[in-house]
């Protein structure tokens, strides 16, 4: 999988999130009302993935969704009260949850998968060759 894979992959699920979150509180579905609520969080997830680009990560292992989904939540729920809107006890819990289980579940399939490959195709994957350059094509 790809950096530009995984970033549209970790989007899209906030994005998600907030549909389903804005349905389940019988919200308005259109654009701008998802907009307006994403945003904060999508604002912290392209900071996370700032960190990677500068840092040379692939962004793809269970301890970098780790940190996306952290800066995820941390920066998304900061920029929602930032922007005036409320960030409830009950709301962070369920958005560190979700977003835990969308940004890291992703991840942890992706290892499982990788993980059942043989090694010797495993070996093949210039990400884990010893040479900064090939671990992290551009």
């Amino acid at each position: 999988m790809s950096r530009i894979a995984a970033i549209v992959a970790d989007l899209v699920l906030v994005v998600v999130f907030v549909i389903i979150g804005r349905a389940s509180h019988a919200e308005a579905l259109d654009f701008e009302g998802i907009q307006r609520t994403a945003l904060p969080f999508l604002a912290g997830t392209l900071m996370a993935w700032i960190g990677f680009l500068l840092k040379r990560h692939s962004g793809l292992t269970l301890v970098n969704g780790v940190f996306v989904w952290a800066m995820t939540t941390v920066l998304g729920i900061l920029f929602r009260l930032l922007l005036g809107d409320t960030a409830e006890v009950g709301f962070v819990v369920v958005t560190a949850l979700v977003l835990a289980a969308f940004l890291i579940g992703w991840r942890a399939v992706l290892w499982l998968v990788r993980r059942k490959q043989p090694q010797a195709q495993r070996a093949k994957d210039p990400r884990r060759s010893g040479n900064p350059a090939k671990r992290n094509p551009r």
